[in-house]
């Protein structure tokens, strides 16, 4: 067990619960309150927001101009929302509900890399780094490694199919017996989600972008991925972390089987709802890339007519 302890309400619970620590109910306060604190995952969470805003102050002290709304998207919810995953109730009871461990997974492999992707935090390294760490990064991008690893086929196929070997395998019972493993796989959500939602998303020059309608399609196949997953986790009769979630002897609501009803719910409802969202997200953008061709079209049409006009007009 970790030694660091979450706080709430002049009470202790132990980071990464487990069988015979005290454990209490969970309830609407404690969601507000139970707030816990894990230094590495919040040292690195804090560095990269540091490096990222630094970046935007000598952007802006030499003149150039950066989104606030990047800035924000990154910083705040990107962040942010890692922060309340991992250091929020989400984080102290991840242990000892698996639907809090659910909301917790699909914030950090949905709306955290996204929002991350938003922020485009590569344009705005190339944009800042100075002659040879911008020639580093630039050499990472054009690897053939980061070429493989960001073909969208790759993220989609670990988006879709780590889950399963996550809750399937004994892979999730081990990450609740290691703090370490447990905050790998906070690692781990982020990873696949960046993976996928980055090059779809098109903001930042990395490899993998590929034309909008092959992006809204693996978008759209994602759907009956996380509802199926979900279905089957709602419809199982057997615990998953069986002998886990077991040994805490709960006397309080909800029932190990019925918490896990919830968690199938949550995947399926939030992953269905991200997904279109950013489904609506990707169409809107290709309508106005298609609108931008247009109007590029138009202008080099209408200089091509003003130069034969003039052509016709000179003098022989």
């Amino acid at each position: 067990m970790s030694a660091t302890n979450a706080f709430y309400c002049g009470s202790v619970l132990p980071l990464h619960a487990g069988p015979g620590d005290q454990i209490e109910p969970f309830t609407p306060s404690r969601l507000l309150t139970a707030w816990t604190f894990e230094p590495v995952l919040l040292t690195v969470i804090v560095v990269v927001g540091a490096v990222y805003l630094y970046g935007v102050h000598k952007l802006r002290a030499r003149g150039d101009k950066w989104s606030r709304g990047r800035t924000f998207s990154f910083v705040g919810l990107g962040l942010g929302s890692a922060v309340i995953a991992t250091q929020s109730a989400l984080g102290t009871y991840d242990t000892v509900l698996l639907s809090v461990h659910m909301a917790q997974h699909m914030i950090l492999s949905m709306m955290t890399p996204l929002a991350m992707a938003l922020g485009a935090p590569v344009t705005l390294a190339l944009r800042t780094l100075p002659g040879r760490p911008r020639h580093w990064l630039l050499s990472v991008l054009h690897s053939r490694f980061a070429k493989v690893i960001c073909f969208p086929m790759i993220g989609f196929t670990l988006f879709v199919l780590s889950p399963w070997a996550l809750y399937f395998s004994g892979w999730y019972d081990a990450t609740l017996r290691s703090a370490p493993l447990h905050d790998l796989l906070h690692v781990h959500f982020i990873a696949v989600g960046a993976l996928f939602f980055w090059p779809l998303l098109g903001l930042d020059p990395v490899p993998g972008r590929v034309i909008y309608p092959f992006r809204l399609m693996l978008v759209f196949l994602t759907l009956p991925f996380h509802a199926f997953l979900g279905i089957t986790i709602m419809s199982a009769n057997k615990l998953i972390a069986e002998d886990w979630y077991t040994s805490f002897g709960r006397s309080w609501p909800p029932s190990p089987l019925h918490d896990q009803y919830i968690a199938g719910g949550l995947l399926w409802g939030s992953g269905d709802i991200v997904g279109l969202v950013f489904f609506a997200v990707l169409f809107v953008q290709w309508v106005k890339q298609s609108q931008r061709e247009a109007r590029r079209e138009d202008r080099r049409l209408d200089r091509l007519e003003e130069q034969a006009r003039r052509a016709g007009r000179a003098p022989r």
